[in-house]
């Protein structure tokens, strides 16, 4: 029996996974992958200031507020399994035993490719500390002397989508994805975050303009390939390929 096809996504918080790769959450979900998206926090505290301006909020309903969203939003894009550890943000911490879980869910999971944050972003130091955690428990899941036993995990790719303002970022994509035949179902997984309303049309924008450099970059107007939707990712490690 083949492999199973797996992807793995970690979102800093829990909309994260939505504004940046889910297009290519539901493109590779209808390509038969099994995505599982881990949220590392609700975002409770920095990224739901339409829920705190609500009376008599509180904490714990903020995060379930936030968790629902993540939720129907995954449904929406086809997500194979949802993860939320719930680590808190604005600053987000991680112990050991965080790094520790995480590295269990790579291994299981396999992932041939996964997608993170940017390695820098001075407006969200929890997005960039994503990163930098992926980073580590990447190369602790590939090593054999830990936990041994059990299947290493082997080289994913590591792609970074985009962040909310990518010129300050250190961003460069090199990498387009055409997600014109699923943008009904990121558009509806937008919209199930009523917490950030303010960022849907946003992103809206961010998809059509990558859309014009997939097509600028695929042959322009010298037959270049239409699309109408897109997302772009900066790849971290060397691609190993048979033909371009």
């Amino acid at each position: 029996m083949p492999e199973n096809k797996t992807a793995l996504i970690v979102s800093a918080h829990a909309a994260d996974f939505v504004w940046r790769c889910g297009g290519a959450i539901a493109l590779h979900a209808e390509m038969g992958y099994d995505v599982t998206v881990v949220c590392l926090s609700f975002g409770e505290r920095g990224e739901s200031a339409k829920l705190w301006k609500q009376p008599g909020m509180t904490m714990d309903r903020v995060k379930a507020a936030r968790r629902d969203e993540a939720e129907k939003a995954a449904v929406a894009l086809g997500v194979h399994d949802l993860i939320c550890m719930d680590l808190g943000d604005y600053p987000m911490d991680f112990t050991r035993e965080d790094r520790f879980a995480l590295v269990d869910v790579m291994r299981k999971v396999q992932p041939r490719f996964m997608m993170s944050h940017s390695k820098w972003d001075p407006y969200n130091s929890d997005h960039m500390q994503t990163t930098q955690i992926v980073l580590e428990c990447r190369s602790t899941a590939q090593a054999w002397g830990h936990n041994p036993g059990e299947k290493v995990l082997g080289a994913p790719q590591l792609y970074l989508f985009e962040p909310h303002q990518s010129e300050q970022m250190e961003w460069k994509p090199d990498t387009f994805l055409d997600i014109t035949p699923v943008w009904d179902k990121k558009r509806a997984a937008i919209e199930c975050m009523q917490g950030q309303e303010h960022l849907w049309d946003f992103y809206t924008r961010v998809a059509q303009n990558r859309a014009n450099h997939f097509k600028r970059n695929s042959g322009g107007q010298s037959g270049g390939r239409d699309c109408r939707y897109a997302e772009g990712f900066q790849s971290i490690f060397p691609r190993t390929v048979d033909e371009l």
